[in-house]
């Protein structure tokens, strides 16, 4: 799980440049029972187009290196 972890870690790496182009960025939270559980801030936070940027991008992005992913979570802390 440590490796999954710390993959998921630099994959967020990669995403991050894209999201901060838009005012926004993600913290990586927590991985547990194949969810990984995120936080959007800035503009993203408040975006009305979140849930398609966390299903059809950062979802997908992820499982294309961990395929036990079940699924992305924001959580708003």
């Amino acid at each position: 799980m440590e490796k999954e972890i710390e993959k998921i870690k630099e994959q967020l790496e990669d995403i991050r440049p894209f999201l901060n182009m838009d005012g926004g960025d993600i913290e990586f939270i927590k991985y547990e029972d194949g969810y990984l559980y995120i936080k959007l801030s800035g503009a993203c936070a408040a975006c009305g187009f979140q849930d398609v940027t966390i299903k059809d991008n950062i979802e997908a992005y992820l499982k294309e290196d961990i395929p036990d992913l079940k699924g992305v979570i924001n959580v708003e802390l």
